[in-house]
């Protein structure tokens, strides 16, 4: 049976509450549709602590940051019993939570190649004067995705 893949990169903001809402408004009543969540995090680094007492004294930073991921997975978790109690089933809805190995659009990108999705569900961060200087993660997202329709929600 053919099903509609959605992808929903979240990122804990707002926004992202938003675009989490749209999918629930839009799809929570289809039965063909199934949902992931996707965060691509910044891995905390990988550092042999025993080996220099000076990094000894950064276990306290690595341990915020590894407290910080964890928090991370959580969030992204309630994310997903949001949707469940908006009327998703268990097996409609996943999540992805995984280290982030390029920018964010690239992780993007290599999610919904990788996963054969067929939606991409972003959000739209208001304008800043560094959108002038480089280009945003939709944008990259839209002109370098194939064969996938992208919701861009405001």
């Amino acid at each position: 049976m053919a099903y509609l893949k959605i992808l929903l990169p979240f990122n804990f903001t707002e926004n992202d509450n938003k675009a989490l809402d749209f999918a629930i408004r839009t799809y929570a009543g289809h039965e063909d549709a199934h949902i992931t969540l996707y965060n691509a995090h910044t891995p905390a680094p990988d550092i042999d602590m025993r080996s220099d007492p000076v990094m000894e004294r950064m276990r306290s930073h690595l341990d915020y940051l590894l407290k910080q991921i964890f928090d991370q997975e959580n969030a992204l978790k309630k994310a997903k019993e949001k949707l469940l109690q908006s009327g998703f089933p268990s097996d409609r809805v996943k999540y992805i939570f995984e280290p982030s190995k390029k920018d964010i659009a690239g992780d993007i990108i290599d999610q919904v190649s990788k996963g054969n999705f067929d939606v991409v569900i972003l959000n739209r961060k208001p304008t800043k004067i560094t959108r002038f200087f480089t280009r945003s993660v939709f944008l990259k997202v839209v002109s370098t995705a194939k064969n996938v329709t992208v919701c861009v929600v405001n």
